[in-house]
């Protein structure tokens, strides 16, 4: 039997970003766990905030996936403050639903691993937010040395996956 974890990630993704969702899912099957996630494995029964607190509920842990949904490179941020300033290069952001997965599952004290592109930055993808290191997103054709240093991320990860089910 695998142990469920939950992936917080966009259900529409580009080709380079459905490659990097394999690898991460590829990873997590490859150490017996099993990816949940909202309209991909499961379907809302009652309103979709709900059921993610009902399917991170039965996790061990939490995969957060930061792929960019929404890019600018023109805008002005807090508007009217002293603090205003104005963006003039490229700026992307994730799914809102990548921070409300992550505060759920972190209010549930699931282990975390987050991955973001790049592009990403802002709530859960900055550091120092959770306890946990922000990892770059495996894209492309991944080298050797790339493959063995996910591998040993995730190793790292699903001892305390496994120890939050097991209740070590």
């Amino acid at each position: 039997m695998k142990i469920p974890v939950f992936v917080s990630c966009p259900t529409t993704l580009n080709d380079n970003q459905e490659s990097a969702r394999k690898i991460i899912i590829h990873e997590l099957d490859e150490l017996g766990l099993e990816p949940r996630a909202l309209g991909r494995t499961d379907y809302p029964a009652d309103f979709p905030l709900k059921e993610v607190l009902v399917i991170a509920n039965h996790c061990s842990g939490g995969v957060v996936l930061g792929f960019e949904q929404f890019s600018t490179d023109k805008g002005i941020w807090k508007r009217g403050m002293k603090e205003e300033r104005v963006q003039n290069d490229l700026i992307a952001f994730s799914t809102p639903w990548n921070h409300l997965e992550a505060g759920i599952m972190f209010a549930l004290s699931l282990p975390l691993i987050v991955f973001k592109e790049n592009s990403i930055s802002g709530g859960v993808f900055d550091r120092g937010v959770t306890d946990v290191f922000i990892h770059k997103m495996p894209m492309g054709e991944l080298s050797k040395q790339s493959k063995n240093a996910l591998r040993e991320v995730f190793l790292n990860w699903q001892r305390k996956v496994r120890a939050h089910y097991y209740g070590d």
